[in-house]
This record gives C-alpha cells, structure tokens and sequence, in this order.
C-alpha cells in the first residue's frame, strides 16, 4: 500500500497520530517519573542509595524488554497489534502505582507494557513516506517535539497533584493520560499505513549483501556502548538532579516556593522552543554541504551535555547548599536540552534508517537496549551522590559525557562510509 499523501501541517497525516499518541504516553512515563524518587524518599522512607538503585533499575528493564516486544511485534503480532497491547498493559500498571503495595509489580508491569509499545510506535513513521520523499531527513526531529509535549505537561499535572494533594492522585493522572493516548491509536488507524514486511527501496538501489548487515549491526553495537556511557550522566535528570532541585537550590521566588516538581518540565519545554530553531540550523549548512553527519551531531550532543553539568558543579562549588539560585538549574536544562537534541533524535533515525527488511521494529528496539544498560550505569552512578560533594558529582558527570562523546567519534567514518554504501548517498541521513 502506497503512503498517505494527505497532510496535516506538511507532513503525512499518520505522524501527527503517532506523535499524539507517544505525547499521551510521555505524559505518562514523565509524570511518574517526576514523582517515582520524591515518592520513595519522602513517602516510603528508603534511603537515597536504595531509590536511586530502585529507580536505575525500573528505567533499566523500561528500556530492556523493548528487544523482546520489538522481537514479537515483528514476527508474530506486528506493529499496531503491539501498540495496542503494550500501552493497554502500560495503563494497568500506572493505575497500579496509586497503592503503595504494588510499587514493584506496578513498575514492572509498566516495564513489560513498554516493551512491546515502544519500539512499535516509532519504527511505523518510516511506512509513512516514500523512498525518495524530502521530508524524511526531518520526520524524526518533528516526531521528538510532539512526544515532548507530554513531557511538559506532566510534570505540571502529575507533579502538582502528587505533591500538594497525594502522590497517588499524581499517578491516577499518569494512568488517564496513557488510556488517552491509546485512544487516540485507535481512532487514528485510518491514516496509518498497512503493515509493510518489506521495506520498498529505490529502484537504482541494489540489495545490500549479507556483509553489510553483519557490519550494520556491529557498528550500531558499537553507538550502542557510547550511548550507554552517554545515558549514564543523562540518566540523571530525574535521580540526582531531582534531589538536588529539592534540596540544593533557592526555589523562592517573590514570596512563592516553585514546586520540585516543576523543573522536570523544563526539558520538553526547551525541547519544543529548541528543536525548530536547530532544524533551521541544521538546513543552512545542509544548503551550503556543511552538515554535520548523524554521528558528529551525536558526539556534539555529548559534549554539550556535559557542559551543562559542568555549569552544576560550578553553582555546586561557589554557592553553600541550599542557596544557589534556581537559575543555575534552568540554565543547565537550556545546556542539556540543546545537547540531547544532537544526539537522542539523530540516534533514533539512524536505527531506523538502517534497519534491515522484515526487521524495523527490532533494530529500533536495539536502540533502546542502550536505555536500558545505561539506565543500570545511571543507578550505579547515583549511588555516589551521597558520598561525593556536589561539585565533585556533577564534575563526574561531565567527565562520563565528554568520553561518550570521544567514543562517538570513532564510529563516525566507518558509519558515514556504510550510509554511503546502503544507499548510495552522502551520510545526512536523506
């Protein structure tokens, strides 16, 4: 089946369900996540090495059964069966969240439900465009600031009713917003393409041979180590970095104490002001041959990161505990937000780009395989925040960044070299 040519907002009108859909989803896993460790510290009483292990460990196998559910979702159920049941199961267990007897079957049934919805969801958008459609290069970077619109949100519902009226009202609202996004799938079916086991190619585009699906997933193997380096200092946002919001900053501001919260809304917020602005970046220097390729911009993105928790651990060392200015915090979200736009989107459609036929929702599930060992090197790394001082965490931080970014950087010839030899085009991911 050919691909929509209808449009909404220039773009095929099924992009616009599948972002809306992963919105509602992000609303979900973003409002429980800004209240998961507040709730384990505050209300359950474990101890801050416990919730950061709890927290490293649920984010980890989140990301982990995704190889499984991409596995089944290819073989056996396809994409749209998956999504419906992955987010069905996801909604249980968010409902499941507002009794505190269930915390762990709660987060594991969570974890399951993800796996098969999330690699799913992301590996349809490349069904939605012809081989040769201009528009591709961008679809993923457009697809990131939907899905971040829930994150935005989330906090400011989740996080508000979790902390002033009962965390279990927060996670209620978390439960609401994955049934909406499923809803949402159902009714968008229409402009979805029929599952493809086959990915159409261009005509002048001859097959590419066993080998280069052997190196294909050696190279990826390869990003998949640095991203995992990456994630561990990434991962921190709502461990560390939530910790030190509650207790390491003024939060005051004339007379009014920002939520805790509240901060974890940043992200997306920056996230959607951010991504049209690097877009138009990104196409001037494509326009005059000098874009960065997919890995460049990655390892960039690293880089980036870490500066923005340099800037923490500077506030860390120049101002006593307690007093810095809530500014440094948002500073350092505007330094990660610019980063992570480099290397999160641009390392999703590289996945996606280069899966082999009959296998688009395992190689993207692969991708989020780095989620999940990262997730388990975020926990280990948390564990140092109560034994380190501030500044020498953050500065930790920025290291593990800096040498993901290094790591990137090995990876980017021999990945430019095999784009070219895929598909015959210069490494833009075109």
């Amino acid at each position: 089946m050919r691909p929509d040519t209808r449009t909404w907002f220039g773009q095929p009108r099924g992009l616009t369900i599948l972002f809306l859909t992963n919105m509602w989803e992000q609303f979900s896993y973003y409002g429980m996540r800004a209240l998961l460790v507040y709730y384990m510290t505050k209300e359950l009483l474990f101890e801050q090495e416990v919730s950061s292990y709890v927290y490293g460990t649920y984010t980890a196998f989140a990301y982990f059964t995704p190889i499984f559910g991409g596995i089944i979702a290819d073989r056996w159920l396809g994409k749209k069966r998956a999504v419906i049941l992955g987010g069905s199961i996801m909604a249980a267990g968010h409902f499941m969240m507002a009794f505190e007897p269930l915390l762990y079957v709660a987060l594991g049934t969570i974890a399951l439900g993800n796996g098969f919805f999330l690699p799913s969801l992301p590996s349809q958008i490349n069904d939605l465009y012809g081989p040769d459609d201009p528009r591709r290069p961008w679809a993923y970077n457009v697809y990131y600031v939907g899905v971040n619109i829930g994150g935005f949100l989330a906090p400011l519902i989740c996080g508000t009713l979790g902390e002033f009226y009962g965390w279990h009202y927060g996670f209620g609202a978390a439960g609401i917003g994955m049934v909406i996004g499923l809803a949402i799938y159902l009714y968008g079916q229409r402009y979805l393409p029929q599952e493809q086991r086959e990915k159409i190619a261009p005509a002048n585009t001859p097959p590419p041979p066993a080998e280069s699906f052997r190196e294909t997933y050696l190279l990826l193997t390869g990003l998949l180590f640095a991203v995992t380096i990456f994630r561990g200092a990434y991962e921190q946002v709502g461990n560390t970095v939530a910790l030190w919001a509650d207790t390491g900053i003024d939060r005051m501001v004339g007379g009014f104490e920002i939520p805790m919260t509240w901060f974890q809304s940043l992200n997306p917020m920056l996230v959607i002001l951010l991504t049209p602005m690097l877009l138009a970046h990104w196409r001037r220097r494509a326009d005059l041959g000098k874009e960065h390729s997919p890995v460049q911009k990655m390892a960039i993105g690293a880089g980036i990161v870490g500066i923005g928790y340099a800037v923490l651990s500077l506030a860390s060392l120049l101002v006593p505990v307690g007093q810095a200015s809530w500014l440094w915090l948002a500073l350092f979200f505007l330094i990660f937000t610019f980063g992570e736009l480099h290397i999160l989107p641009n390392g999703l459609g590289l996945f996606a780009r280069l899966a082999p036929p009959k296998f688009g929702a395992s190689t993207v599930a692969a991708w989020f395989l780095a989620s999940f060992t990262g997730g388990l090197t975020a926990g280990y790394v948390g564990s140092f925040w109560s034994d380190l001082s501030h500044a020498a965490f953050f500065a930790m931080l920025t290291g593990i960044a800096w040498v993901a970014g290094l790591v990137l950087l090995a990876f980017d010839h021999p990945v430019r070299r095999l784009i070219t030899q895929r598909f015959g085009v210069q490494p833009h991911l075109r």
